[in-house]
């Protein structure tokens, strides 16, 4: 049994109409958002063996501060393949991460989160900014984790519910 988290990344800053897409930083509140899902991962015992995160700026900041948070810093790697793709690019990279890895975390875009989320577990759920689904696959190997698997979402956090400190 394999865990896949699936995050999409925190709110982003809109400030700065001159910068393109994937460069755009988090806002004040992706910013606070980011490091409680992280602390959200610890309280849960979720910590990612592994988190892969699309190379967006705005991602990889939310990739970055949620593993801060949850003491997994060294874990963070970045792949082009994530900027703005649905599920099937998810599932190619994935079906590469090592076995030793048990729990995985992506990070990335909405539709495509959304997208994999409906995908895996057949659910379709809102996924707003720095969302947080946590979703059990009945694989023992990654490269197992094609279209024809069917995974349960265990839990889905959304910051806006999340109890503020």
């Amino acid at each position: 049994m394999k865990t896949l988290l699936i995050l999409r990344h925190a709110k982003s800053s809109w400030k700065d109409a001159s910068l393109a897409d994937h460069d755009r930083p988090l806002n004040k509140r992706g910013k606070r958002d980011a490091p409680r899902m992280g602390k959200l991962l610890q309280e849960q015992d979720l910590i990612p063996d592994r988190i892969i995160s699309s190379t967006a700026k705005r991602a990889r900041n939310t990739a970055k501060a949620v593993a801060k948070a949850c003491h997994c810093e060294d874990r963070v790697e970045l792949t082009p393949e994530f900027y703005h793709a649905g599920p099937g690019s998810y599932l190619a990279v994935l079906q590469n991460v090592p076995d030793d890895n048990q729990r995985v975390m992506v990070v990335g875009h909405n539709p495509g989160m959304e997208a994999l989320v409906a995908h895996l577990t057949g659910r379709m759920e809102t996924m707003p900014t720095a969302a947080l689904a946590h979703v059990a696959l009945p694989i023992e190997k990654w490269e197992e984790l094609d279209y024809e698997v069917q995974g349960e979402l265990l839990d889905l956090w959304r910051p806006k519910t999340l109890i503020s400190e």
